[in-house]
């Protein structure tokens, strides 16, 4: 293969550092953010939700059972968590999760595994009476362009 280059490794803007916003991707709490608080060692992080928001209090993390979001917030090291409270509240950082693309994803998922039988059946008959009236709109526009 070669020698590796480091001028060819992907850039990550998303490093894991204290403050850094991240979600949880395993175990029960899976789904919920986290504020990374302190960096233990290369595989473990001190993490803080705040409890009052997302639910989740201060323990230690596997990095790898985190993915971590671009969000990050202003805090030093081993913040407080009413600090940790208070800095969420000042940057607006549920807001910026809830504006992200990613959260907007993960409630359309969340929605379509809700549906019931018969809503899956009623979008079902929706996209097919989209796609007939597609299908015969573009069929006006391409006679149009052929005369």
């Amino acid at each position: 293969f070669g020698a590796f280059n480091p001028s060819m490794a992907p850039v990550s803007r998303k490093l894991v550092q204290i403050g850094r916003v991240a979600m949880v991707n395993y175990g029960p709490e899976t789904g919920k953010l986290v504020t990374i608080i302190n960096v233990i060692d290369g595989t473990r992080v001190l993490v803080d939700g705040p409890r009052s928001v997302t639910g989740i209090s201060r323990q230690s993390f596997p990095i790898k059972r985190l993915s971590l979001t671009s969000i990050v917030v202003n805090i030093t090291r081993d913040a407080s968590t009413t600090q940790l409270e208070k800095r969420w509240k000042e940057q607006n950082i549920m807001e910026q999760w809830k504006a992200s693309g990613w959260s907007k994803k993960q409630e359309i998922r969340a929605k379509r595994a809700s549906l019931s039988d018969f809503d899956r059946f009623k979008l079902s008959i929706a996209r097919q009476q989209k796609s007939k009236l597609v299908n015969k709109q573009f069929k006006t526009l391409k006679k149009a362009a052929k005369l």
